[in-house]
């Protein structure tokens, strides 16, 4: 077993090669140590693969909570983990273009329900409960906005002690008919006038993606002040992934985030709604990306 000195060398490795701020350590040592240990024991309990899902907007740090957690339950614990995004098993570009041609323009841009392979995730996450050997676990590039080649792709041996899966609509219900009426910002008002997209939208999450959601044991949010956080905290990524993308990929401006993220306002809202009252963990944050409270976490 490795020791608390371990433990802290490994948050103090993640705060550099994710160049995350200084005060991450203290807040591993409060909340994502006590959630490790939350979530080692939902294991145990279950005595098989324990189906994670973590809910949270754009830029909330879902992939960061996601990785410290799959960090310490390998390294400290020596499970297998399988950490995953829903973003990576978004649709090829090819076939978001199809939908475009044959749906709704909008769904040539990847984000929202309809825009993923569920069939894919779902058989994914069955496989990984399995024995199987070498499961491949399908990434995307969201640099090139299109599916990674396959030699890219992680591959693990089944079965998992935990799956993971962070998505920012992950867990997330329909919506009622007559709550589509209303556009609520300007690219509804103007491309989606006739609401056919949104109504699209909407009978996949309701026909499809509950399918996938009832798979997971434990549903963890991280639930933003408001929607008006999400354009800053979606800003900082997309820095991060410039200053890393190579060259001739694309990266948004301010401008084309702005109307990028117009495509999750709704279900992003729908959620900060009606996730709380159904996570088992919620964590509150503040508009600089800091817990407030902490509903459902067992602090020792």
């Amino acid at each position: 077993m490795i020791q608390s000195q371990d433990t802290q060398m490994l948050i103090q490795q993640m705060v550099r090669a994710q160049s995350l701020p200084p005060q991450f350590e203290t807040s591993a040592q409060r909340w994502y140590l006590p959630l490790c240990r939350q979530i080692l024991a939902r294991q145990k309990n279950k005595q098989g693969t324990l189906y994670v899902a973590i809910n949270g907007c754009q830029g909330s740090g879902k992939s960061t909570m996601a990785k410290f957690v799959e960090m310490i339950l390998t390294q400290i614990h020596g499970l297998t983990v399988a950490n995953l995004s829903i973003d990576d098993f978004y649709l090829t570009r090819k076939e978001r273009e199809h939908l475009a041609a044959h749906i709704h323009p909008l769904l040539i841009t990847r984000g929202v329900p309809g825009t993923h392979d569920i069939p894919l995730a779902i058989n994914t996450l069955k496989n990984l409960a399995s024995d199987h050997k070498s499961i491949s676990l399908v990434r995307f590039n969201k640099a090139i906005d299109d599916r990674a080649e396959p030699e890219d792709w992680q591959k693990i041996d089944g079965p998992a002690d935990v799956v993971i899966l962070e998505g920012w609509c992950v867990g997330l219900s329909a919506q009622s008919e007559s709550e589509l009426y209303d556009p609520i910002n300007e690219l509804e008002s103007r491309e989606d006038a006739n609401c056919r997209w949104r109504n699209y939208v909407n009978e996949q999450m309701r026909d499809h993606y509950s399918d996938l959601f009832d798979m997971f044991d434990m549903l963890i949010m991280l639930q933003a002040p408001s929607f008006d956080c999400v354009f800053q905290w979606r800003s900082l990524q997309e820095q991060k992934l410039r200053q890393h993308a190579r060259f001739g990929t694309h990266i948004m401006d301010d401008h084309e985030l702005a109307r990028f993220i117009q495509h999750y306002q709704r279900l992003t809202e729908h959620a900060l709604n009606t996730l709380p009252q159904q996570a088992d963990i919620v964590f509150k944050m503040s508009e600089y990306q800091t817990f407030t409270q902490v509903h459902g976490l067992e602090v020792k």
